[in-house]
């Protein structure tokens, strides 16, 4: 376990958390996993119907296998969650000035 010094930050936490590598290491998929679908949700994602939904998550998860490999030694969990941050920031204050905005039409009521 004195290795660990190569994987980036969160699969060194995930690894050290569990005592396991194996298990670490799905922990991390998981978190990836996660952390996609919030910057998804929150940047990119539409109305769709069911199907195309269905589609577009297992394209993700099959993407974040992808993003699992670099994860090793990039901190790609990480970026995504500062990705998550900032977007949730942009939301917060989208959403102040949408009823900002709405107030100042209707006259302050």
């Amino acid at each position: 376990m004195e290795d660990l010094k190569s994987f980036s930050p969160s699969l060194r936490f995930f690894i050290e958390l569990t005592n396991d590598i194996q298990t670490g290491v799905i922990l991390q998929y998981i978190f990836i996993v996660v952390l996609c679908v919030i910057v998804y949700r929150l940047g990119f994602a539409k109305k769709l119907p069911l199907g195309k939904n269905i589609v577009i998550y297992f394209s993700l998860c099959v993407g974040c296998v992808i993003m699992l490999f670099f994860s090793y030694a990039l901190p790609i969990a990480e970026g995504l969650g500062v990705a998550a941050l900032l977007l949730v920031i942009y939301k917060i204050r989208l959403h102040q000035t949408k009823k900002q905005s709405n107030s100042e039409v209707t006259g302050g009521k």
